[in-house]
């Protein structure tokens, strides 16, 4: 029996879903989003909770059932609350702007990144510091994707640090050449 997959799933107020067909559409004040489930899944709700169950028993069946909750309830979390990312962005002359539906960034390279952003997507620069985006939508997967399609862009480099990193992301620094030198001379 899958741990998370048995759990109940509760309905915050102003959200509704709905399952038929094999869908799930999820409605609620910041948009809707819509599951189709796998031929092993099935949902049950009464209105204040969700009970994700396993149609037919066989393997995938069991390691699809967790992931099935996992996923309608980040549909729920989303329409509800929304989800979203940070990133900093760290370097001398790193910087980003967001012109329209288009995210400007400057990298270092001979020429400006454009990263145009996909529907539901919003990007927030912070007022005070200009090299903190968040990202925010109420598709969980959608929001990562983007979050990791621009941190591959530039990815943190280990020895100044410089490059696109999540907020709560932690850089190992390397010593450079001279730091090494000096500790084999020693």
């Amino acid at each position: 029996m899958s741990r998370i997959g048995a759990k109940s799933i509760e309905i915050p107020n102003g959200v509704t879903v709905e399952s038929a067909g094999g869908v799930v559409l999820v409605k609620g004040p910041k948009g809707e989003l819509t599951y189709k489930l796998l031929k092993e899944i099935g949902v049950d709700t009464d209105g204040k909770t969700v009970k994700v169950k396993r149609v037919i028993e066989n393997p995938e069946a069991k390691a699809r059932h967790g992931l099935a909750r996992s996923l309608i309830q980040n549909m729920i979390i989303g329409v509800a609350e929304g989800h979203e990312r940070k990133l900093e962005i760290v370097g001398v002359g790193y910087k980003a702007q967001l012109k329209g539906k288009i995210l400007v960034l400057s990298l270092g390279f001979s020429h400006p990144v454009d990263y145009p952003l996909p529907p539901g997507i919003e990007v927030v620069q912070d007022e005070k510091n200009k090299n903190l985006i968040t990202i925010k939508g109420i598709d969980k997967q959608l929001v990562g994707q983007v979050a990791a399609n621009l941190r591959s862009l530039r990815p943190p480099e280990p020895y100044k640090g410089k490059g696109i990193r999540y907020s709560d992301e932690f850089v190992r620094r390397k010593p450079g050449k001279a730091a090494a030198a000096k500790t084999a001379a020693a």
